[in-house]
């Protein structure tokens, strides 16, 4: 029995069970005059296409989003609908309405077409679509794919049903950000290609039936994470879920009756992280790792179980797999991926896993999101006397709803509060748009003024089983002693889709109009915006809190309560996002910060003080690119331990549109400011320079401070730098350098030590220089970045160096970035006739093959730096922000066309060694170390030199030899010295020196 069942899984025969029927959460519709009805007629045969078009779009009217309800119905379409940015859908009526593609619907026979698919918006100001979404039908050029802007939008309670002959039919693009979701969903696939292609931010309670993959997807549209919760796939015909980079986070899902669980495409990682996760029938593998030598790849699971599904894991490029035990198994820890022995430790390959037998299997664990009452049980706010005007002082009608009804609903509108609301041990808040539903304090409320204690603006009772959901809370521009929310519920009660307002995606209205702008907001003034503590607890999914005037986003403290934290984005701080502070039994599932480069150059990600037994899984700590400050690291321990870090990402690039008259487009940049190190162990004075990682256990406290390992060669040679970059070294070996935030150009000798060879305001950032000693300086002044030329003794004469026309030039070494980040990210890669990805080293390839069409050239001809393009954000100004590779690199290498050239590709975290052509090319690129990132240096004999958080030294044949451990973080390497065997370090802050 059990062989037949893997033989019909494996050929897709075995009888499916029957359907569950949906069950409508939203079984009447609730009353809101703001919304819109969809008025279609819903009998499954007319088409409804252009009256569900004209309902969001009438939401969208006013740029800020809208509900729209849609009634119980079969409603076919013939084409995309358009969901815009913060409209929300949700299905009401006793069954849910379901979306129909109809049999053999012209346009969804192949390729990628979306049924459904969610809009962004001109997000960077370019006047022009960048790249118009590929799976529309038919295809429409003015529309803006959703982007990392795209906030609030949301599906809820609505079905997909794919007729015969659709074999390109998705049901939903679902590229979104904060506060996009999709719950209470199912997808009936039959011949379509995915339920779900693109995915973003938290989805909850979907079920996926048939089709060839439940979901399609590849990076979400800001770069974090994608999480699903308490969902199910059946009967996929290759996977049931097939993606990469998308930093996928399940939390109680079930996967029956597929070949694969879990597909990471050919070539590509993935940070996959899973708890309680279920196979059954799984013939071939519950997951499918690729790219298994990669740093990127991080793969973990916590108390997973299988059922006739032989292989738990296998590893798509070595052949390897983990077997299961028995006919059904439990899988309490699976871990692959770089693994670190303990703080201050760099990591190594590893495969961790504890499985045992089952003797049958267990039930499924209870939905990790507690269902909201039915809406006949919602007591509406208007009926009760609120008014939600703006203008009102709602104080004590909402009190007096809260006091008199277990449940209250909030229709769209700005509730002024005057004093803290206080929840009852049972209390339900519900809204359904925390971008248009707001609790807010007026500006300078008396009751939050001056110094003192925090107060709440929402405030739940001590213990019970409250829950808050769907709604924004604004503690105005001037309240110093306001936190947003105080909770102190019980580990039953829930926060759900709460957003913080201040910061993206707030829109501020005259009830409380000082803006973040006005002298009297002040940032960091006032209290944390979520404050868990006294014995407090529960559910945290799908929040967003980033509130700039707070002291911190989320901060626990002072409980033993668990605490279940899924989807948190914490952001825009001045000190720390998220506080743990005696805090034990935590867990936090795909929490995401972000600090920006005005509010955050002082901030750090996380930090736990005097906390244990907290578990932080698929973890981002990210700095945006135009970070302009070092930060020593992501997350500071104190007095901490029994902390449990799976799938840490610490990051600092991304992705922007831009519009020229070369075209449009999506590109990737990288910043040289992400955090130094992910983890800082206050206490032990340990840190962790691995900023990709997959495992790291933090076990007891250190009781003694431990210097950092530094090897005994090293030696100091000057410090006191703001952040130091961009050296070079003349044919005497003299070192140049750049401190970059005082515009100051540097020298070093052993004869005359350290020097200011330059500091006009030239915003110097790489240099090279040329035969005749003379300095070749690559500046961030100009629209496209300007180069001159100074000699060393004669500083104050500038040539500045044109841009001519590329051509070969006899002779003259091509200047290239010794780093780069080039993976062609953000767009839909995926070949629609074989709905395959290309490797990901041709993006590499391609960023390096692609001919420079103009070039600057030293003014005694020998050095040539190619025009890499450069893209601008913001204004043209000193206040606008220029990247390109060139300004992006720690540094520039140089070689002769013919010659080969070693560089680093950040991206895959790898090394290659290229050939030098004409116009600025590098081909034939060969992997030559195994780490990469910072930069990359090759000594006479051969041997390399890599910055990777150490210097890692392999010999000219690639095998590792040695590490030589370094003070601070390495960034660049070069190879100087009056003998030209001086291993030069530049760290941000101080100047190194290795003799070879």
């Amino acid at each position: 029995m059990k062989a037949f069942r893997l033989l019909c899984a494996a050929l897709l025969l075995c009888p499916l069970p029957a359907l569950a029927q949906s069950t409508s959460v939203y079984r009447t519709q609730p009353n809101d005059p703001r919304a819109i009805t969809v008025k279609g007629v819903g009998d499954g045969r007319a088409d409804d296409s252009a009256a569900l078009q004209q309902a969001i779009d009438a939401a969208a009217t006013g740029g800020k989003g809208g509900v729209v309800f849609l009634p119980s119905g079969r409603y076919r379409i013939s084409r995309t609908i358009f969901v815009r940015s913060a409209v929300r859908v949700f299905g009401v009526g006793a069954t849910r309405p379901v979306l129909v593609l109809g049999d053999d619907t012209p346009g969804y026979g192949k390729g990628v077409a979306a049924m459904v698919s969610f809009t962004g918006e001109d997000q960077y100001r370019v006047g022009k679509v960048p790249v118009p979404p590929p799976t529309s039908v038919p295809a429409n050029p003015d529309i803006y794919d959703a982007t990392s802007s795209t906030f609030y939008s949301a599906l809820s309670n609505v079905d997909f049903e794919i007729g015969k002959g659709n074999g390109g039919a998705v049901a939903v693009r679902f590229r979104v950000a904060q506060h996009g979701f999709l719950r209470h969903v199912d997808f009936h696939l039959g011949s379509g290609l995915a339920g779900i292609y693109q995915a973003g931010n938290e989805c909850e309670n979907l079920r996926f039936y048939g089709g060839r993959y439940g979901i399609l997807t590849e990076k979400t549209s800001p770069a974090w994470q994608f999480t699903l919760i308490d969902s199910e796939f059946e009967g996929q015909r290759d996977a049931a879920i097939r993606e990469h980079e998308v930093d996928l986070t399940l939390v109680n899902v079930a996967i029956r009756n597929t070949p694969v669980g879990i597909e990471i495409d050919r070539g590509y990682s993935d940070s996959l992280w899973g708890k309680d996760v279920r196979f059954e029938n799984v013939a071939q593998a519950g997951v499918l790792i690729s790219n298994e030598d990669s740093v990127f790849t991080q793969v973990g699971f916590m108390n997973a179980v299988a059922q006739d599904t032989p292989v738990f894991a296998r590893f798509r490029d070595s052949g390897r797999t983990v077997a299961g035990q028995g006919r059904a198994y439990r899988v309490s820890d699976f871990s692959y991926g770089l693994k670190l022995p303990g703080l201050g430790a760099m990591g190594a390959f590893a495969t961790d896993v504890s499985m045992a037998p089952l003797a049958k299997m267990p039930k499924r664990p209870a939905p990790a999101i507690r269902a909201l009452p039915p809406v006949s049980e919602w007591a509406n706010a208007r009926d009760l006397g609120v008014k939600g005007d703006d203008e009102t002082d709602d104080t004590a009608a909402l009190q007096r709803a809260i006091d008199t009804h277990r449940v209250v609903y909030l229709p769209m509108g700005r509730y002024r509060v005057t004093d803290t609301l206080r929840l009852r041990p049972d209390s339900v808040l519900i809204s359904l748009h925390p971008s248009l539903t707001h609790l807010y304090l007026p500006d300078e409320t008396p009751a939050y003024a001056g110094v003192g204690s925090a107060k709440a603006l929402l405030a739940s009772a001590k213990g019970g089983d409250a829950i808050v959901s769907g709604i924004g809370l604004w503690t105005g521009g001037v309240n110093p002693r306001a936190t947003a929310l105080l909770w102190k519920a019980g580990a039953a009660s829930m926060v759900n889709d709460v957003k913080i307002q201040g910061g993206g995606g707030t829109v501020l209205t005259k009830g409380s109009p000082i803006g973040f702008g006005d002298p009297k907001a002040r940032f960091d003034g006032q209290h944390p915006s979520i404050w868990v503590t006294d014995g407090g607890g529960g559910t945290f999914a799908a929040v967003w809190s980033p509130n700039t005037l707070a002291s911190a986003g989320f901060y626990v403290s002072d409980t033993k309560t668990p605490g279940y934290v899924y989807e948190l984005s914490a952001e825009h701080h001045y000190r720390a996002e998220i506080v743990l502070d005696h805090v034990e039994n935590w867990e936090f599932h795909a929490p995401q910060t972000e600090q920006e480069v005005r509010d955050g150059v002082n901030a750090i990600s996380t930090e736990f003080r005097n906390s244990r037994n907290i578990l932080f899984a698929n973890y981002h700590g990210y700095r945006v690119t135009r970070s302009i400050k070092p930060m020593d690291a992501a997350v500071k321990l104190t007095n901490s331990s029994d902390i449990r870090f799976r799938n840490v990402h610490v990051n600092a690039e991304s992705a922007f549109a831009s519009c020229d008259d070369k075209g449009c487009g999506t590109y990737l940049r990288a910043s040289k400011y992400p955090f130094e190190n992910a983890i800082k162990d206050v206490t032990g004075g340990q840190e962790v320079r691995e900023r990709e990682f997959a495992r790291l256990d933090v076990g007891a406290v250190a009781m003694g401070r431990t210097p950092v390992p530094v090897s005994p060669e090293v030696r100091k040679l000057a410090d006191g730098f703001y952040s130091i970059a961009g050296a070079a070294t003349d044919a005497k070996g003299k070192l140049y350098f750049i401190d970059r935030q005082f515009q100051r150009i540097h020298g070093w000798s052993e004869k005359e030590g350290l020097t200011i060879v330059a500091d006009a305001p030239l915003d110097p950032v790489n240099l090279a220089v040329d035969r005749s000693g003379h300095l070749l300086v690559l500046s961030s002044a100009g629209h496209d970045a300007t180069v001159y030329s100074i000699d060393p003794a004669k500083p104050g004469e500038v040539r500045v160096i044109d841009p001519t026309a590329a051509k070969a030039r006899d002779g003259a070494a091509t200047l290239l970035p010794v780093n780069m980040w080039a993976n062609g990210e953000f767009a839909d890669r995926i070949d629609p006739e074989t709905y395959q990805f290309p490797p990901i080293a041709d993006f590499f390839t391609r960023a390096m093959g692609t001919p420079k069409l103009r070039e600057y050239v030293s003014p005694d001809g020998s050095l040539v730096l190619p025009a890499f393009r450069v893209w601008n954000q913001g204004p043209d100004d000193h206040n606008g922000w220029r990247w390109s590779d060139t300004l992006d690199a720690h540094g520039l290498v140089a070689a002769r066309p013919g010659e080969r050239v070693t560089l680093t590709n950040g991206s895959e975290n790898r090394t290659y060694s290229g050939l030098v052509g004409a116009t600025g090319t590098v081909t034939d690129l060969r992997i030559v170390a195994d780490r990469g990132g910072e930069s990359v240096a090759r000594g006479a004999d051969g041997t390399l030199y890599v910055a990777n958080g150490q210097v890692f030294v392999y010999d000219a044949a690639g095998k590792p030899v040695r590490r030589i451990d370094v003070p601070e973080r390495p960034l660049q390497l070069v190879i100087g010295g009056a003998d030209g065997r001086t291993l030069f370090i530049l760290a941000h802050h101080a100047l190194y020196a290795v003799s070879l």
